[in-house]
């Protein structure tokens, strides 16, 4: 199974948002994330970057 760490960019910054997350849903500028150990988080952001590399997704945080 693949699994990447989800950071949320603040202020310039990443902050670790949620670990070993599988599925990432799309709803305009809402994420629904999980993560295997069946945590859900669902956030306002826009997509930044994906690193297969690193096993790294990171969101920008949206105003409002």
């Amino acid at each position: 199974m693949c699994e990447a760490n989800v950071y949320l960019e603040k202020d310039g910054k990443e902050e670790l948002l949620l670990e070993a997350v599988y599925l990432i849903e799309p709803d305009g500028q809402m994420w629904r994330l999980e993560n295997i150990f069946g945590e859900q988080k669902i956030i306002k952001a826009n997509f930044k970057l994906l690193a297969l590399s690193e096993e790294k997704i990171v969101l920008k945080e949206v105003d409002g």
